[in-house]
């Protein structure tokens, strides 16, 4: 399992604005990196977006957000690690949220 010490997972839900395709592909290098760099720490346990319809390739329908779910020290650097994200600087992102997230299954 990916916890290490005193760190725990959270959950960090992005909500795009309305028509967010055009800019999600012009920023999604910088985004993607921030999440390589994650995984490279070994603190990711999963990241990926919503498509806006039923199917893994939306085509231009786009995506609705994007689910990352990843190990922080604290609900606060978690926040803070989210409020960074090019989605967000950029206009893709309306909202986001960050909750704790506690693993369970599978183990």
């Amino acid at each position: 399992m990916l916890t290490k010490g005193n760190e725990m997972f959270y959950l960090i839900y992005g909500e795009d604005v309305p028509n967010s395709l055009a800019q999600r592909k012009v920023s999604r290098p910088a985004h993607l990196a921030r999440i390589q760099a994650l995984q490279d720490q070994g603190k990711l346990l999963l990241a990926g977006p919503c498509p806006a319809i039923d199917g893994a390739d939306p085509g231009p329908a786009g995506f609705t957000g994007s689910l990352i779910v990843a190990e922080f020290p604290s609900l606060e650097s978690a926040q803070e690690w989210a409020a960074a994200d090019p989605y967000l600087s950029e206009g893709v992102y309306a909202k986001v949220t960050v909750k704790p997230f506690k693993k369970v299954l599978p183990e």
